[in-house]
């Protein structure tokens, strides 16, 4: 059975979603607040993310939750602009449906997500990452990670390229919202060079890295 996480803070709607997507088979956890879904985050297999929250625009915590465990996400949510849709999409979602919506076509779009769920591997450049035991296949070898380091190389391999400030990947995997100067993001791209020897993350001088693709 798949679990999905529903992240929504209005009860009415969420009580009715529950209700029918446990009808159509599944596991549903419903979380009204983004520091519940943080909690739940890691037992989902989808998450349904309605994007104003209590706490502010979900899509700002969006990153750092897909650096710790790669889940397909589809955005609910009253905002109707392009470039709206463009800001859930860019910040990691895979499908956005505004409200309101039918029962009938959010099941579609969460059928159409996991049908592409997989094993959560996700691959670039020979590179193959595994998700669910923090290890990344690399020159017929598997390599281990701290949950740190795996929420970089996740992020990169993401975002492969494309180039990344510090700051933004200060702000993705860490979560900092300020600032200071620090060496942690370049300390942390050592530590994945050393342990990926041969992977093309580079440095893009007074800006930040990107992991080139290759063939």
């Amino acid at each position: 059975m798949k679990t999905i996480l529903l992240v929504e803070d209005e009860a009415l709607l969420a009580e009715n979603l529950q209700r029918y997507l446990t009808r159509e088979g599944y596991r549903c956890l419903w979380c009204d607040t983004l520091a519940a879904a943080e909690q739940q985050w890691l037992a989902a297999d989808l998450v349904l993310l309605d994007r104003t929250m209590p706490e502010g625009d979900a899509l700002n915590w969006l990153p750092q939750w897909l650096a710790r465990k790669a889940l397909p996400v589809i955005v609910l949510t009253a905002r109707v602009e392009v470039s709206d849709r463009v800001a859930g999409l860019d910040a990691g979602a895979r499908d956005y449906l505004t409200k309101p919506f039918s029962h009938d076509e959010l099941l579609a779009r969460i059928r159409a997500q996991l049908r592409q769920l997989g094993d959560g591997t996700q691959a670039v450049g020979g590179l193959q990452l595994h998700p669910a035991r923090m290890q990344a296949s690399w020159q017929d070898a598997e390599v281990s990670f701290t949950p740190t380091e795996f929420a970089l190389l996740t992020l990169l391999v993401r975002m492969a390229g494309r180039v990344l400030s510090r700051e933004e990947i200060l702000n993705r995997v860490w979560g900092y919202q300020a600032f200071p100067s620090t060496r942690t993001v370049d300390t942390h791209i050592l530590q994945l060079r050393q342990k990926l020897p041969g992977l093309a993350i580079e440095t893009v001088r007074g800006i930040g890295y990107r992991l080139e693709v290759t063939a």
